[in-house]
């Protein structure tokens, strides 16, 4: 039986110029490049944030790199977890004003799902930089008359609109305090929760205004009950006709709601006629993206 000959060693496949010491760079570089945080920005189809568009890798250098790792040993060098940024062109409202008060319901359980939404790690209000600034000019201003801005919601993860879409699903009752006319599972289809959300674009807040000097106790007909507010009529998330902005109430009620439109107006806000809390800046910054990072303090 003949024995196989190996071809000469000038036949030889060379490895690539420069030698080993080009590869392993390249696959340290990629180890680098793998670390750098990603921002978790989905687009506006609502696409949610891993999953890239036509089931394209998101990494370039995937392919390469895991060929790679499959022949070559490489010492890697194992770097501490670094904490996600926000995504650029967003920032923490208090770093902003810490003077505008926060209180950020679906942190925890005093909501109209009586519990934390997904997403809600702190109660933080985060927003574009654009609407931050903005919202601290309409402060500055109504600040004259010794009122304060509360806001009750600010950028809303895309994961948490969809807890609330599921949540929805479970069907029930009407909740006398947060949708006293209305069953559960009509509350998308009335229009009372959205399957997307303006939130998500991260220049939309839900705010009321409060006294500087004193306590409120507005005592709404539905809604947030406990919030230090002027009287809006209905509290934060009160799904009720009653909510809407042009609502016939007490004349003192349609005042302030009155004064909150026109104080946001000026700031260059925009408010949803359902909602008398709700607005948008009308120059926002991302208005054909949706967003699904989640909310911290830091």
């Amino acid at each position: 039986m003949p024995v196989p000959r190996h071809p000469p060693l000038a036949c030889r496949r060379s490895p690539p110029q420069g030698g080993r010491s080009d590869v392993l760079a390249a696959f340290a570089s990629y180890q680098w490049w793998s670390r750098t945080p990603k921002l978790p920005i989905s687009p506006l189809a609502g696409e949610m944030p891993g999953k890239a568009e036509g089931g394209a890798s998101r990494d370039p250098f995937l392919s390469a790199a895991s060929a790679l790792a499959a022949t070559i040993l490489v010492p890697v060098i194992t770097l501490p977890a670094l904490a996600d940024p926000l995504p650029a062109g967003f920032v923490r409202l208090a770093d902003v004003d810490p003077s505008i008060r926060q209180d950020i319901r679906y942190a925890g359980s005093d909501n109209f799902l009586h519990r934390k939404v997904n997403g809600y790690d702190a109660p933080v209000c985060i927003l574009t930089e654009d609407a931050a600034k903005a919202l601290s000019v309409v402060q500055k201003a109504i600040a004259a008359k010794r009122l304060t801005l509360v806001v009750f919601d600010c950028y809303r993860p895309a994961r948490a609109v969809a807890d609330m879409g599921e949540w929805t699903k479970q069907g029930g009752p009407p909740d006398p305090q947060w949708y006293p006319k209305v069953r559960r599972s009509d509350l998308i289809a009335k229009g009372y929760v959205g399957e997307l959300s303006t939130h998500s674009r991260g220049s939309t807040v839900d705010v009321a205004v409060a006294r500087m000097d004193r306590r409120s106790s507005p005592n709404p007909a539905c809604g947030t009950g406990d919030a230090d507010t002027l009287d809006f009529g209905t509290g934060f998330d009160c799904f009720d006709s009653m909510s809407e902005t042009a609502y016939r109430g007490p004349a003192s009620e349609a005042a302030n709601r009155k004064m909150l439109v026109e104080a946001m107006r000026a700031g260059g806000f925009k408010n949803y006629a359902r909602e008398w809390w709700h607005f948008t800046l009308k120059s926002e910054p991302f208005a054909e993206q949706r967003f699904d990072f989640r909310i911290t303090a830091d």
